[in-house]
């Protein structure tokens, strides 16, 4: 198969397997989408969706959330994992957001990235899902299994993030990268991982990855 074919091939199975595309984080608006993806780092979709609830019940917008402190907002989120950080994060943002934003999510990269404890993906995140702006962020499955499919050398997020664009057209990330994940929780996880299960890695995945799953497989 050709680079061209592989892709093709990536992006037929997955529409088979996913026409409708489920959204991993429970949100209402850009604001709690914005919060649900901060609190998503090193931590679970399941664990957040669980967390979220009692943060948003207490407060859903910039305005009610700067009137917790960092301390009840850290005591709500802590079961999602680096609680410290995030707490200061969220309270900060929230705060910015009504000072520079008039208490609105700005739809651009560059203003999100500028805001406390928003990395690039986050940003990416919110701008795709929440404005329909074409953007690719790339989470562990998915830095995962474009290395598995040979479609980067999987150096860095960065590189990876390159190669995606790169590769798939432009109208199709949103909803690609959203599709990838899904793949990837259910077909070609980390661990735990049936490469009978995962059609399109045994159909183009990389060499050393196939060789290696086989040698590990016999012993």
């Amino acid at each position: 198969m050709t680079k061209k074919e592989k892709v093709n091939f990536v992006i037929n199975t997955l529409y088979k397997l996913y026409p409708e595309i489920p959204i991993p984080l429970d949100h209402k608006d850009p604001y709690t989408l914005l919060i649900a993806v901060l609190m998503s780092a090193q931590s679970t979709d399941v664990r957040v969706n669980q967390i979220t609830p009692l943060l948003f019940e207490r407060a859903d917008n910039p305005y009610d959330m700067i009137k917790l402190t960092v301390e009840e907002i850290r005591a709500i989120i802590k079961p999602v994992g680096l609680s410290p950080m995030k707490s200061k994060g969220i309270h900060g943002l929230s705060k910015i957001l009504i000072e520079k934003h008039n208490g609105k999510v700005p739809q651009s990269f560059e203003a999100l990235e500028e805001l406390p404890a928003v990395g690039h993906k986050t940003a990416s995140v919110v701008m795709s899902q929440a404005f329909g702006v074409p953007a690719f962020p790339v989470d562990t499955h998915i830095h995962r299994l474009m290395y598995r499919w040979n479609l980067t050398n999987g150096k860095n997020v960065v590189q990876t993030e390159k190669d995606a664009k790169r590769l798939f057209p432009k109208e199709l990330w949103n909803e690609l990268h959203l599709q990838i994940i899904w793949y990837g929780r259910q077909y070609s996880p980390a661990r735990g991982w049936d490469l009978e299960k995962d059609i399109i890695t045994k159909t183009i995945g990389r060499k050393s990855v196939l060789d290696e799953y086989y040698k590990n497989k016999k012993s």
